[in-house]
Formats: structure tokens, sequence, C-alpha cells
């Protein structure tokens, strides 16, 4: 009879655990596989993640005024980076895509956007935790000219 020493059993259960998914419950990390346009991505598996409290000008189906600039900065802050998504109350809007507050390391990617006047704060109840970030970096846009809030 084969006899498993018992601390080698322990180091295999407890490998084989951090394999496993957790019962199915979605992670908070995720990597961008595509960005389509200033508020929303997608990510690997292909959902889509629009952001929570902004809105920025459309590239599609008819190009708004800066709109390429907000494409372009989302761009650089998420593509191809691994970000953490946040929920707030609602999980998905009437499209289906996933509705998340958006994380590069330290950067919160919803209040950078609206902070370099590339987007609106604009607030969807019950989906406010910070909305109170996202209007006060929209302020702060406005008041030095940046963006959509420049003098044209």
């Amino acid at each position: 009879m084969l006899t498993i020493p018992w601390r080698l059993l322990l180091l295999v259960l407890l490998l084989a655990s951090l394999l496993v998914p957790t019962c199915g419950a979605p992670s908070n990390l995720a990597l961008v596989t595509r960005v389509i346009d200033g508020d929303t991505i997608e990510i690997a598996g292909g959902q889509r993640v629009r952001y929570i409290g902004i809105d920025t000008p459309e590239v599609y189906p008819q190009l708004e005024p800066w709109g390429l600039e907000a494409l372009a900065a989302n761009e650089r802050l998420v593509g191809g980076k691994r970000v953490r998504l946040e929920r707030d109350v609602t999980d998905r809007d009437r499209y289906g895509r996933l509705l998340r507050y958006v994380y590069v390391d330290d950067t919160f990617v919803n209040a950078e956007l609206v902070r370099l006047g590339l987007a609106r704060a604009r607030a969807y109840p019950p989906d406010t935790k910070y909305q109170h970030i996202l209007e006060q970096a929209e302020r702060e846009a406005r008041a030095a000219g940046l963006g959509i809030w420049a003098a044209r």
C-alpha cells in the first residue's frame, strides 16, 4: 500500500484550491482587450463594460466634438491593461453591458476622464457612490477650461 506523507497531501490540496475558480463568482480584475469609446471597453471574455457616472462625447454612430480625444485618452489609460472593476448597485445596463467604476493601479479612470475635460459627470441613480468625486473633477475641469469646457 502506498502512503502519502500528510504534509505533501496538504500541499497538493492547497495548490489545487488556488487553481479552482471560486464558485463562478466574477473576478473584479480583467484584461482590457478593446477600447470602444471614451466610456466603454471590452474585457477578456468579450463582455463590454460601461463606466458608471460619466458620459463622454460619442464616436459612433456620429462623431461628436472631443469624441476622438476621449477615445484616445481612454486607450492610453486602459488599453491592453489589467483593470480593477468595481460594481455599484446595478450590475448591467439595458444593453447588457457591465456597469463599473474602473481603476488602473491607483488611477480612478472614470474620474480621470472627467478631470481631463473629456467626460461629463452624469448621475444615473441608484449608481451614485462616487458621484461627489466625479462632480468635483468636472468643476475643476470647467474652471480650467479643459477639453469639452474649452472656449470655442
